[in-house]
């Protein structure tokens, strides 16, 4: 995989957040934070540890000390009383991690990354299993924006291709 690519994945991983914060501002403050019977979290703490899960990947992979972003450094739900403060954290984790992958060559995507782990592949495919377990806390967010009367419709990677290309059509 190539950096332009990672590059893609990430905007798309952006993107879907985005649109899912963007249908969340409609919510009540009640329902920001409404237990959840469907999904293992309600969907505040669904998408703070989203959010958690690709800041502390990334500062896992920066070889960040570990007490950086160890299980104490995780993020709170209760941090995040409303959407807007919830957002705002994730554009500056967006621009940190836009920039980190944009300073990398293809060369360091291939190469073996080491956490000391038993775990051992390319960084790239670390990479990609931060964009894949963002999108699965998506659908459970999604499921309860629906449940709530909120539908995000379509989070997909050609939804977002197509918004791209609009996007490019329109700027011509």
């Amino acid at each position: 995989m190539r950096v332009p690519d990672v590059l893609t994945l990430f905007g798309f991983n952006y993107w879907a957040n985005r649109h899912l914060l963007d249908v969340a501002t409609r919510l009540s403050p009640d329902e920001w934070a409404a237990p959840s019977a469907f999904t293992e979290r309600d969907l505040r703490a669904t998408l703070v540890h989203t959010l958690d899960v690709e800041w502390s990947w990334r500062l896992r992979l920066q070889k960040r000390p570990n007490a950086e972003w160890a299980p104490d450094a995780e993020l709170k739900p209760t941090d995040y009383p409303d959407v807007a403060t919830l957002a705002r954290q994730w554009e500056n984790d967006e621009r940190e991690t836009l920039a980190w992958i944009a300073s990398l060559d293809d060369a360091a995507l291939a190469a073996d990354w080491d956490g000391g782990g038993k775990d051992r592949f390319p960084l790239w495919y670390f990479l990609v299993h931060v964009v894949t377990h963002s999108q699965q806390q998506r659908s459970d967010a999604a499921i309860l924006l629906t449940r709530a009367g909120h539908s995000p419709g379509n989070i997909e990677f050609l939804d977002y291709a197509d918004t791209l290309r609009a996007d490019h059509e329109h700027s011509r």
